[in-house]
């Protein structure tokens, strides 16, 4: 290859941002105990960092085009690193959420440039080496993070799985500025502000709304308020991108049924495949007494089922439709969630790993082929956009699944404890919990409001699946050019 030096920038600022996708997962209960912290306050630790990542990725990419993308990446890890010094010094759940929020700004400038840096240095067959290392590092990242986070949490502290993104956030400026080459999109283009801006309301207010249904009920006058606010500003999102000269999503492809069979797959994976995760390993440190380290480990069964079947597609699988690779994968994600939903009161976390491998093999099937899938169904010249697309619903389907997830998880929980005694469990405050209510009452009730949340994502990931199967067929691929780099498909980008 010509020179490893991009490659090499892009991959290390790839694999930081999506690291910290996953990292803190086996992290939240150390940092419910050090920060006092409720499970909404845990959520939002999580999908702070998704929803500002799914709500300016599109934007960002549009903006690099004009201002320069190394300039925009470069600007993008600065802001990913000044962030992480404040999550790792935050001594209150809402400066570590908001520090959260930041990083995910800053994780959207890095990813929308990487694959344009990539097809501004390289080349026919050297793109394909370098697109091919490229995911095998993403799908790594995602691998990877829960591991690392526990090492670090049960090392240094929970602070360190922040603190140890400012070493590589200066060797990434200092590699990109010295070998990555400055490049920008095509003349004419322009920022879709209001676009963003009402996109980033939609996501957060919908993704607010389910966190208050969970404290407050769903009837609940701030919970309606949030749910109104967040209508209002996705219809604001359609007039603005039907007005729009260079919307961010061209809203003539929705009337495609491959597209959007597409974007309910790729919003469904992420929800259903990961949206319990965090609420699993809470269950397995404060009730059943696993270290970080082992809390890590237990997920290895999906993460090493993914990476196997996704590398086994790529070779074995070419030419399959994608809709059967997708439709399917989310059938075993939707069949392994409820193969999950077996917990009580003296279950083990050896009860999960059928499940966590029929989720593995699902996410092996759909995350090598969905956004390739978006990219079949829409014109060439629309290529990019739909790139773009599937990595925001992806990440926004996380967000949300997080939440839903949560506020089924604390609702059932209610039924058997009282409302705060549920919250404060269910955020990782079991200790303070254990001399009002027995080992078993606390058990019992964690576990059926698992059983619970998982039976909700097997079902989603079931209807997911079945309409995935029955739309994507709908539409004859479009007629396709051979794609460069900023619309290749972003495979493994985001969780």
């Amino acid at each position: 290859m010509r020179s490893w030096g991009t490659l090499t920038a892009v991959c290390l600022g790839t694999f930081m941002l999506l690291l910290d996708v996953t990292i803190v997962v086996v992290a939240l209960p150390d940092m419910a105990g050090s920060l006092h912290a409720s499970l909404s306050d845990l959520q939002w630790v999580v999908d702070a960092y998704a929803l500002a990542l799914a709500a300016l990725l599109l934007g960002a990419g549009a903006a690099a085009d004009l201002l320069g993308r190394r300039r925009v990446h470069v600007t993008g890890v600065v802001l990913f690193a000044v962030a992480s010094l404040l999550c790792g010094l935050s001594t209150a759940p809402t400066v570590l959420v908001a520090a959260r929020a930041l990083q995910g700004v800053g994780a959207a400038a890095m990813l929308a440039t990487t694959l344009p840096l990539l097809g501004s240095v390289y080349q026919g067959r050297q793109r394909s080496a370098a697109l091919g290392v490229w995911g095998a590092v993403s799908g790594g990242a995602a691998a990877v993070g829960p591991v690392v986070g526990g090492l670090l949490t049960e090392g240094p502290g929970w602070r360190w799985i922040f603190f140890v993104n400012l070493p590589v956030s200066v060797v990434e400026v200092w590699l990109t500025l010295r070998v990555v080459p400055e490049s920008r999109g095509p003349r004419g283009m322009r920022v879709d502000w209001a676009g963003m801006a009402s996109f980033a309301g939609f996501g957060g207010g919908v993704t607010y709304a389910v966190v208050r249904a969970g404290e407050d009920g769903w009837t609940a006058p701030a919970t309606l308020v949030a749910f109104g606010c967040a209508a209002l500003a996705l219809v604001v999102f359609v007039l603005v991108e039907r007005r729009a000269a260079h919307p961010l999503l061209d809203l003539a492809l929705l009337r495609r049924p491959a597209f959007v069979g597409v974007m309910l797959g790729a919003f469904a994976f992420n929800g259903v495949a990961f949206g319990v995760t965090p609420y699993l390993s809470i269950w397995m440190q404060t009730l059943l007494g696993i270290s970080p380290v082992r809390g890590g480990l237990t997920l290895l069964p999906m993460t090493v089922a993914a990476m196997i079947v996704a590398v086994l597609v790529g070779r074995l699988l070419h030419g399959v439709p994608a809709r059967l690779t997708i439709g399917g994968g989310l059938l075993l994600i939707g069949t392994g969630s409820l193969c999950q939903a077996v917990l009580d009161a003296g279950a083990s976390w050896t009860a999960l790993v059928p499940g966590f491998v029929l989720v593995g093999v699902g996410t092996g099937l759909v995350a090598p082929t969905v956004a390739g899938a978006a990219l079949a169904a829409v014109p060439a010249e629309r290529a990019g956009m739909a790139g773009g697309a599937v990595n925001t619903v992806r990440q926004l389907g996380y967000a949300l699944g997080v939440a839903v997830f949560g506020t089924v998880l604390t609702s059932r929980m209610t039924g058997t404890l009282p409302s705060g005694a549920a919250h404060a469990l269910a955020g990782g405050g079991a200790g303070a919990l254990r001399g009002g209510f027995p080992e078993h009452t606390l058990r019992a009730a964690f576990a059926s409001g698992l059983n619970t949340a998982l039976v909700l994502a097997g079902l989603a990931g079931l209807v997911a699946g079945a309409l995935v199967l029955l739309l994507v067929r709908a539409d004859r691929p479009a007629p396709r050019k051979v794609p460069d780099a900023k619309t290749e498909p972003a495979v493994t980008a985001g969780r």
